[in-house]
């Protein structure tokens, strides 16, 4: 189809208002919406929490308010194909139905089993045109967790990593504070924001005693944009396979929910001390003893559209060299800690090139002194 340089213009103006609901909208995709006539914006909003109106709602009621004069006859773009069914929110396809439009514009159809199709017909069904696919590459990208679990069942995952120049994590006895700088430490505490799950291994939990929640006070500018009610804390996740994690750590200390995976049960009068946001998750191991990764990331993705790990060189490593990963986020600092520190990932002994995991650069940016490379991990 030959889009005009309007819709190109408003369907890029509702994929900028999508985004602003990035680290709100969980488990729900993020969602924009603008509503034009004759060429001018009579309404625009965005997906801003799940159970709340969603982005057509939004523009629609700006559209109809006494500064505007109303839907009818316009034209809708939206970046998701909109809703067909009542869930906590009416179906967003009927309130468009009834406001009249002329036209919708949709980038990318909705792979939820419960849309898949249907909003768009349940459209055209009620004499609505309705064009599919405008910038449509743009929009699925802002929600690749979303997808992804909706078309295989699986979350989105990323690995989150931090090394020196010589790819080392810390020196050869174990200290590693700081390796990274306070503007890439921050950065992370917004991308653990935008995920729906943390996972890391116990080794992580008893060497470091981490809390591995997000921290509303290092989140920089993001903090003065949302309040730490606004944002969710990801579903912590540990796996400890041999059921060793004791609930005098800091991890169950931070009210928000926690998962422990393992393969052998608790003793009863340890679960007894967990607090009520504590639960258990017993999974098969795999030949080498560990939590079997395929069961894990099944499970999560029945109820999680990304998932962050950040974790030690061996878990990490497991990740990417069983396919697992989506996306590796690598913070490289300026240091070198030399030949005897720790190496960044655990992988298998590779014996020919065509092993090697494919990756490729999709974003380098600085954050401080460091700098932070987006890579895309998917064979």
């Amino acid at each position: 189809m030959n889009w005009s340089v309007e819709d190109i213009e408003m369907m890029g103006h509702a994929i900028k208002l999508a985004r602003q609901g990035l680290y709100t909208t969980r488990p729900n995709p993020c969602v924009g919406c603008v509503v034009t006539k004759d060429g001018q914006i009579l309404g625009e909003g965005f997906h801003i929490k799940a159970g709340g109106p969603h982005a057509e709602v939004h523009a629609l009621a700006m559209a109809n308010s006494d500064l505007n004069l109303g839907a009818k006859g316009g034209t809708a773009y939206v970046t998701l194909e909109p809703c067909s069914h009542y869930g906590r929110t009416p179906p967003c396809a009927e309130a468009l139905i009834k406001n009249q439009l002329a036209r919708v514009v949709v980038a990318v159809e909705d792979p939820n089993p419960q849309v898949c199709g249907r909003g768009i017909a349940m459209l055209r069904d009620a004499g609505i045109q309705v064009d599919v696919g405008l910038l449509q590459d743009e929009a699925y990208k802002i929600n690749p967790g979303f997808m992804k679990r909706m078309e295989a069942g699986l979350p989105w995952v990323t690995v989150k990593l931090a090394s020196s120049l010589d790819g080392k994590t810390a020196l050869a006895n174990g200290a590693s504070k700081w390796i990274t700088g306070p503007e890439a430490r921050r950065d992370v505490q917004r991308l653990r924001a935008r995920h729906c799950a943390l996972v890391t291994g116990v080794e992580t939990i008893l060497a470091d005693n981490p809390s591995l929640n997000v921290r509303h006070s290092e989140l920089g500018s993001l903090a003065d944009k949302h309040s730490e009610s606004d944002l969710h804390q990801p579903l912590r996740v540990v796996l400890d396979s041999r059921a060793r994690v004791t609930s005098d750590l800091a991890l169950f200390a931070i009210e928000s929910p926690i998962l422990l995976v393992s393969c052998d049960d608790y003793p009863a009068i340890e679960q007894q001390s967990w607090p009520s946001h504590v639960k258990q998750l017993k999974l098969n191991c795999d030949e080498s003893g560990r939590v079997d990764l395929n069961e894990l990331f099944k499970y999560l993705g029945k109820q999680c559209n990304s998932v962050l790990i950040e974790a030690g060189a061996t878990l990490a490593g497991s990740v990417i060299a069983q396919g697992h990963g989506d996306e590796l986020v690598l913070y490289q600092a300026l240091k070198i800690l030399g030949s005897s520190g720790r190496n960044l990932i655990t992988l298998p002994e590779y014996t020919a090139m065509s092993q090697i995991p494919a990756i490729k650069l999709v974003d380098e940016r600085k954050v401080g002194a460091d700098t932070r490379l987006t890579l895309d991990i998917r064979s």
